[in-house]
């Protein structure tokens, strides 16, 4: 598998929103490949459409504020690693 996002239009926040919204937890210490696997299987789940990944983010920031900057950190920290230097959305 390549290090190519879903959609060549994605950025690093968008495939952070994806891992953000998947099962991958910080704790599983995932490999590059798991990552880009799980962020593969969400995109096509959410249509290719990163808007959808980001409500599911935005409902989460709501529901857990306490853990959420870590959680987004961590998601974008993993995508770098992933993805290599990807564009982040500001």
């Amino acid at each position: 598998m390549s290090n190519t996002p879903p959609n060549p239009s994605m950025t690093a926040t968008d495939l952070a929103e994806i891992l953000f919204s998947s099962g991958l937890q910080a704790s599983d210490s995932p490999t590059p490949e798991q990552v880009r696997t799980a962020v593969d299987a969400l995109s096509r789940t959410c249509g290719g459409d990163p808007s959808a990944c980001a409500a599911r983010v935005a409902q989460e920031a709501g529901d857990h504020p306490d853990t959420f900057a870590v959680r987004m950190r961590w998601a974008l920290d993993t995508v770098h690693d992933a993805y290599g230097d990807l564009t982040t959305a500001a």
